[in-house]
Formats: C-alpha cells, sequence, structure tokens
C-alpha cells in the first residue's frame, strides 16, 4: 500500500497537534491518583499559546539527530544529545544523565542505579519513529529502542516499543483491537504492560464501565504515579505495589483504554484516558497523537484545537546552546518529519516527489518473528527483532564498518575487591560484508586491573549471516587506585584497515 503526501501529511500534522491537544488537557491533573472529571482544557485564556509540555520537545531534538545522522543514529549518539541539551535532572531523566556522566553508555545508563527506570519518561517519545517509518512498525520500533535504552529499561522500554509500533501501524491500520494486536506483537507476551493492555481490552468488550477496567488496572498492574504529588493520608485509593515506579504498564494501558472507550470520539476518548488519573499529561498525549495519526488532523475538531493553535513551547530543551532550528510550530515540525523520511526508511520503501514523498508500507505489520535477511529486508540493524526486545540491559551495542562489539556486563557495572569479575565480548557479522574475518582483541586496563587470562586473543568468525564469536575474561583488583576502573577493548580485523575500540567502565562496590 501506498501512502500519498497529502495522506501522510494530514496524518503526522495530526499525530502532532493531537499530542500537544492531549498534553495541555492532562498537565493541570499530573501526577495524581484520583478518578478526575474534566471534559475540556482546565486552562484559562490559552489563546493559541499553549504552556510548554516536555512530551512533546525531547522529539524535536531527536528529530535534529535524525536530520544529521539518519540512520545511522543510535543510543550513543542520542546520549550525547541528552547530555548536551536537555535541561531536566529529574526522575528517569536524571538517572539517566547522572549515569551518561559517570562514563555508563546505553543501555547500562538506563538500567543501573535507576529507579524510575520503568516509569513513563520514554513511551511518550515514541511518535517521531512512528512517523518517520510510517506503515513500518518494525522499522519505528527498532529506532524506538536505541531511544528507549539511553534512561529506561524493561517495562519502561516496552511502553515506547508498543506504542511506537501501533502508531506506525496506525498510518494504514484504523481497527483499535487490530492495532492493538500489532503493538502486543513486538512486546513480551508475559510483560506487566500487555497484561495491563489485555485488562482494558478484557472490561471493555465484556461490557464493564471504564472505572472498573482502571481499578482493575491499578490493583492488577500497579504503579506509583499518582503517588507522587499528595501526600499519604490524602490518598483515597491505595493499591499493593511490589516495586515503586514501574508506571508504564498501567498509562499505556489508560491510553488503550481511553481510545477503546471513547469509540471513535475524540474529545470522549481524550477525557476518559485523562480522568484515570496518574501521568495524566503522558497518556493524554500519547492518546491524542495516536487518533490524530488513525483519523487525520483534518478530524480533529476545531472546539479543540483552536485554543492552542500550532504554537511548540519547550521547557526540556536548552535553546541557549546552539540548537536554534527547533521547529516553532506542528506546521514546520510536520514537513521536517516528512523531510526526513527518507534518511530513515529503506530506499525501495520511498518515493520522492516534486511535492513530498510517497511512502511502501510493510507487507505486514505485525512482528514477523524473523530477521532481516530471511525476509529480504536489508537495514542498518539487521537483527531479528526478538533478538533486539530480549537482550539485556547490561549488553552494550557498539558498531563499527564491518562488524559489531557488544561488551556483555552480565550484571551491574560494579566490581569488588578481591574477587573476579567476569565480563564477556560478543562479535558480530556487520551487514556490510559476506565472507570470513579473523579478528585480534587485545585488552588494556586501569593500573588497579588484572585480566586473569591475558590481554589478547584471537576470534575467528566466519561468513554466516549474523554469526557471533564470543570470550569470557575475569578482571581481579587486590586495591583501586582511582575511584572508575576501565578495560578497554581494542578490535582489529586481519587483512583490513577496520578497528574498533570501546570500553567496559567499572565502579568499586562499597
Amino acid at each position: 500500500m501506498k501512502l500519498t503526501y497529502d495522506v501522510l501529511r494530514d496524518k503526522i500534522l495530526g499525530c502532532w497537534n493531537g499530542k500537544n491537544i492531549g498534553g495541555v488537557l492532562g498537565a493541570p491533573m499530573e501526577g495524581l491518583r484520583q478518578i478526575n472529571n474534566v471534559e475540556f482544557y482546565v486552562q484559562k485564556d490559552l489563546d493559541g499559546n499553549p504552556p510548554p509540555n516536555d512530551d512533546l520537545d525531547l522529539q524535536l531534538l531527536w528529530l535534529i539527530g535524525v536530520e544529521r545522522f539518519g540512520k545511522d543514529l543510535d543510543a550513543s549518539k542520542l546520549g550525547d544529545y541528552w547530555m548536551s541539551y536537555i535541561i531536566p535532572n529529574w526522575s528517569e531523566y536524571g538517572m539517566g544523565k547522572n549515569n551518561m556522566r559517570a562514563g555508563c553508555k546505553p543501555p547500562i545508563s538506563g538500567v543501573w542505579n535507576n529507579p524510575f527506570g520503568q516509569s513513563c519518561g520514554c513511551f511518550i517519545r515514541s511518535e517521531l519513529w512512528a512517523c518517520l517509518a510510517p506503515g513500518n512498525p518494525e522499522q519505528a520500533v527498532r529506532f524506538a529502542y536505541e531511544d528507549a535504552i539511553c534512561d529506561h529499561y524493561g517495562e519502561g522500554v516496552y511502553g515506547e516499543l508498543f506504542c511506537a509500533a501501533i502508531e506506525s501501524a496506525a498510518f494504514v491500520e484504523s481497527d483499535l483491537e487490530k492495532l492493538i494486536e500489532i503493538g502486543l506483537s513486538y512486546i513480551p507476551a508475559d510483560c506487566q504492560l500487555a497484561k495491563a493492555i489485555n485488562i482494558a481490552r478484557e472490561c471493555y468488550n465484556s461490557g464493564k464501565p471504564w472505572q472498573e477496567a482502571r481499578k482493575r488496572i491499578l490493583t492488577e498492574t500497579p504503579g506509583t504515579f499518582g503517588l507522587q504529588e499528595r501526600h499519604p493520608w490524602e490518598i483515597e485509593e491505595q493499591f499493593d505495589y511490589d516495586e515503586p515506579c514501574v508506571d508504564a504498564p498501567s498509562n499505556v494501558a489508560f491510553v488503550v483504554l481511553g481510545m477503546l472507550y471513547g469509540e471513535g470520539d475524540f474529545g470522549k476518548s481524550l477525557c476518559t484516558a485523562v480522568n484515570c488519573g496518574e501521568d495524566t499529561d503522558c497518556s493524554g498525549a500519547t492518546l491524542g497523537a495516536l487518533f490524530g495519526i488513525i483519523h487525520g488532523n483534518a478530524a480533529l475538531p476545531e472546539k479543540w484545537t483552536k485554543p492552542i493553535g500550532n504554537i511548540i513551547n519547550t521547557k526540556c530543551v536548552d535553546r541557549t546552546n546552539g540548537i536554534a532550528l527547533l521547529p516553532y510550530t506542528t506546521d514546520e515540525l510536520t514537513d521536517r518529519t516528512i523531510a526526513a523520511i527518507p534518511l530513515m526508511l529503506n530506499r525501495r520503501l520511498v518515493n520522492v516527489l516534486g511535492n513530498g514523498v510517497e511512502v511502501e508500507t510493510a507487507e505486514t505489520l505485525e512482528n514477523t518473528h524473523l530477521d532481516d535477511r530471511a525476509r529480504g529486508v536489508g537495514c542498518n540493524y539487521s537483527k531479528k527483532m526478538d533478538d533486539l526486545i530480549a537482550r539485556t540491559p547490561y549488553q552494550q551495542e557498539n558498531r563499527f564498518n564491518t562488524f559489531n562489539v557488544i561488551l556483555d556486563y552480565k550484571g551491574d557495572p560494579t566490581i569488588k575487591l578481591g574477587e573476579p569479575r567476569k565480563l564477556g565480548i560478543i562479535i558480530e557479522q556487520g551487514s556490510l560484508v559476506d565472507h570470513q574475518q579473523f579478528f585480534t582483541v587485545r585488552l588494556y586496563t586501569s593500573d588497579s586491573l588484572e585480566v586473569m587470562q591475558g590481554y589478547s586473543f584471537a576470534m575467528p568468525l566466519n561468513n554466516q549471516y549474523r554469526t557471533r564469536a564470543e570470550l569470557e575474561f575475569d578482571v581481579f583488583a587486590e586495591t583501586f587506585t582511582e575511584g572508575k576502573q576501565y578495560v578497554i577493548v581494542d578490535v582489529s580485523v586481519e587483512g583490513r584497515h577496520s578497528d574498533g575500540i570501546c570500553k567496559f567502565v567499572l565502579y568499586p562496590e562499597a
């Protein structure tokens, strides 16, 4: 199926305007565990100039990264944007940035010492990847993964993957049940997010009121987001929880709940999601974006669009630090998003026209559970989708010209004095070559560390697609002469000028 330029523009503009509307509606109730009773904006005198909301403005910065790096954009590059231009230091944003300041690269930055890593801060960044890969959810999910692992792990990452999948699919599919099935195919069937979403579906399909669906979601997949803004004695509803801040499952489920119970009515859908409470600006903004993609900008009621206009106000991006090219309106953001689509999709999927682009959509929107080579599709992420989703957050990938190096920390990036610490290195064939390669791996360490198996290894790699070579070794320290410990990994290929350098960063365990 082809998405013409006019259809693309209407749906992408609908995404960004819907995002803005939902974020503005939900912002005043954010962080409250209560059933709200909103029917429209509660802010007075909006007058076409909406308040800033972080649910949209981080994606403006990611777009600049796409315009510069295209398909080569990855978590490491996004991490540099985080450190250079993102202002907030709260919650998962702050923990991810703090880890990167300390030398951790993604995905370690998202998982280590991050109690907020399974919360809501990344599913709200999914729309850009969907709009850059419209009707091609697998491609959208691959880039959503790179985004998510900077400051999230586990259920937090699954939230962005699910949202990116359904938003991308929504360019060509409007049936909500089918969209939900597509989204679920990209996340583990046994995760809390899938459980929460299925509760919403089950309650709707059995005729239960949305209030009962909300209660079941918060009871069976409890989070703590709605406990942030009040004293415990002010909260009437109490739900048990095993681990604080696992907030993505319930809040993404509220997006699904709002779409189902809203039954195609924009205002009803939006208000139902926001009236569930918790992270209301996130659930409202994500629902508004999804509705806008499905129905297009033309279907957004003037009642909702006129008060906020098309202005984008930011609060999370440092405009004083050399990023002067952020879009200022949803129209500009739409046009630049469309212009960037050829940078992200395979050439065979995009036809550049005089007035814009046409996009060829994927034949199958669900996760096919096959790798790219098996489907005859080549891209910069030549991996089976399931392998990517199942990867432990303690494996850090580094991509080079003809190979990839995965540093396997096998757990938190810490080391105890006087105890061997096992590390692993995985080398994968890259998509550029299809023949045997022979690798030499040399290790260089901090003065405190000793590699117990030696400092040089030889690793042959045959020509089969996605072949891996793996090694494990132990590092040991009797004393620590400095705070952070390093193991520098120098990988070279015999007969090629290609090489790559990456490093483990370990922290002495107190």
